[in-house]
């Protein structure tokens, strides 16, 4: 087995479970699926693997999965997280016929929190540090909006501003210059498991390809460190993708995001 595949074999045991939806607040069983709810009116549909498959019994679930959240008037927007690696054959065109609009793939990253570990020359009038005031966070939030091209409505702050009040050991780190925020992720990591993720990684477009991500990067990673994690793991943009390989992380599996709006 090579590296690569060992990676993925801890990612599918130990992070695609309910690890993967810690702020869930229900969670309902459709075969191998679970249909996950979040506050805010999100639907989330996820799965270790589908138990080998085949296409009709794949349709059906998307059409039974789609029903169980449109029965619910509360959910305004449903996610399916699907993998590149996955035995899911006539997913994508179930996902389709029912309304689902993809999303840009993503590569799924791990490797050793310690070679993220890096010292990082920060330019002139950056700082880094850890954010936990709700001030802060909405600013954070607003920041990445921009970024990522959401609107602005505020929604993704409160998620996170629900999250921060569990106590779950999720860190947000930002970077600032004279006051502004540039760049923004997350630490979390996953209770008894080997991993952390890291998440959210935003820089305005000014600031890249400068070391700012990178060493954001960097004190997520001491951070993991210290909680005892050794492997981190992140679905990556094409934008921080390669400064994750250069620091020796793998491109383990790929994944797609589907989205369904009410």
């Amino acid at each position: 087995m090579t590296l690569s595949e060992e990676f993925l074999t801890a990612y599918d045991q130990q992070l695609r479970t309910d690890a993967e939806t810690p702020s869930a607040i229900a969670v309902e069983r459709l075969g191998p699926l679970r249909l996950v709810t979040f506050a805010g009116g999100r639907g989330f549909v996820t799965y270790q693997d589908l138990g080998g498959a085949e296409a009709q019994t794949i349709a059906q679930w998307v059409v039974d999965a789609l029903a169980y959240y449109r029965n619910d008037p509360a959910i305004v927007r449903v996610e399916w997280k699907a993998r590149g690696h996955d035995h899911a054959p006539g997913l994508h065109e179930a996902l389709l016929r029912n309304g689902f609009t993809p999303d840009d793939p993503e590569s799924i990253m791990i490797g050793p929190a310690t070679a993220l570990n890096a010292d990082v020359q920060l330019p002139s009038g950056i700082s880094l540090r850890r954010v936990t005031a709700e001030q802060d966070i909405r600013a954070m939030s607003a920041m990445q909006d921009e970024v990522f091209g959401n609107s602005g409505s505020g929604g993704s702050a409160d998620a996170i501003l629900r999250r921060a009040a569990r106590d779950d050991g999720m860190e947000l780190w930002v970077a600032e210059h004279q006051g502004t925020m540039v760049s923004a992720g997350r630490l979390e990591p996953v209770p008894d498991t080997e991993f952390a993720g890291i998440w959210g990684g935003a820089t305005r477009a000014e600031w890249r390809g400068q070391g700012i991500y990178r060493a954001l990067t960097a004190a997520r990673a001491r951070a993991a460190l210290m909680l005892g994690k050794t492997l981190i793991h992140s679905d990556s943009t094409e934008y921080s993708r390669p400064i994750l390989e250069r620091y020796g992380l793998l491109r383990v599996s790929t994944t797609t995001p589907y989205y369904w709006g009410r």
